[in-house]
């Protein structure tokens, strides 16, 4: 019997951490490109890509910095990418499509409903700032919601499926995230097979707990059948057991700086390449085989690298 194949995902920078959380989170498009490779050369099948500004770090929806780093990544490996269509709860839905519709990737991220998305606590943690935004940004999320109404996603599913072949990977954040895919798939708006992401952590999400995600399991079980693969994303320090235990479960994982800083307490991941690594070798010893990005684009249903437009 053929070993399974487990797809990783590396979420290479995300707007949720800043540059004071650690000097080896990337921000410049040199090194956001370079960190991409490295995972992808490490394992990773999927690049799951944000922008930020090369200046400051601040998160950036800006389609030309996107393009300063999504050439560098297509030329150098075969990994999928997938850009965001999350961006910020700071962003407007417009800044946030601006640059998956230029890039027309082969896979978009689509968060599954609106919520609260508290990053406030983290202010706590610092008394010295790199940089003046920083502050600001995380304790504005405790006055702001992260905006995905039934509308946002309709439009998203239109405009970067219908319009330019992506899939999805569905960030379900809590279980009736899980009912609204059910909803848009009842409609007929998505199609198998459905990638979803159960995201445990983020304060206002469904929490890190391991009945939590067993939970998430069985309700998509229920909703989905045999017409969805999932993956696992755990927040911070939950991130490796959890996705080890989606992994066990029959699952795919995600890793990377977007969703935790570090490799282990008090100790700094020093690039998404090894968190891609420790993964791998955990997966490994489990006897479970890493999926190639062409393995993923089976699994999934992509259009293939050659109908991006970057």
């Amino acid at each position: 019997m053929a070993a399974r194949k487990v797809i990783i995902s590396c979420a290479v920078t995300g707007s949720i951490h800043t540059p004071t959380m650690s000097d080896y989170l990337p921000y410049t498009p040199e090194d956001i490109a370079a960190q991409a490779i490295e995972a992808a050369e490490a394992g990773a099948a999927i690049l799951h890509l944000h922008a930020r500004d090369p200046r400051d770090g601040r998160p950036s929806p800006d389609p030309d910095v996107f393009m300063q780093f999504l050439p560098r990544i297509r030329q150098a490996c075969d990994a999928v990418v997938n850009i965001t269509t999350g961006g910020s709860s700071a962003m407007t839905l417009d800044e946030r499509l601006a640059a998956p519709l230029r890039a027309s990737p082969e896979m978009c991220s689509l968060n599954m409903g609106s919520m609260n998305f508290g990053l406030f606590p983290a202010v706590e943690r610092y008394t010295e700032w790199k940089f003046d935004w920083e502050p600001k940004l995380l304790e504005n999320t405790r006055d702001t919601i992260f905006k995905n109404t039934f509308k946002d996603i309709e439009g998203i599913l239109d405009k970067l499926g219908n319009g330019c072949g992506a899939k999805f990977e569905f960030e379900c954040y809590d279980v009736g995230h899980l009912y609204t895919l059910a909803h848009f798939r009842d409609r007929g708006l998505v199609k198998a097979p459905l990638f979803v992401q159960f995201v445990l952590g983020v304060l206002g999400g469904i929490g890190p707990d391991p009945e939590n995600l067993l939970h998430m399991k069985r309700i998509a079980d229920k909703l989905f059948g045999d017409d969805y693969q999932f993956s696992v994303l755990g927040a911070g320090r939950h991130q490796m057991p959890l996705v080890t235990m989606g992994a066990i479960m029959g699952g795919h994982v995600r890793v990377g700086l977007e969703d935790s800083i570090t490799l282990g307490r008090g100790r700094l991941a020093k690039s998404n390449a090894e968190q891609v690594t420790r993964i791998r070798d955990i997966l490994e010893s489990l006897s479970l085989e890493i999926a190639t990005p062409d393995d993923a684009r089976a699994l999934l249903g992509l259009k293939g690298g050659d109908r991006v437009a970057f």
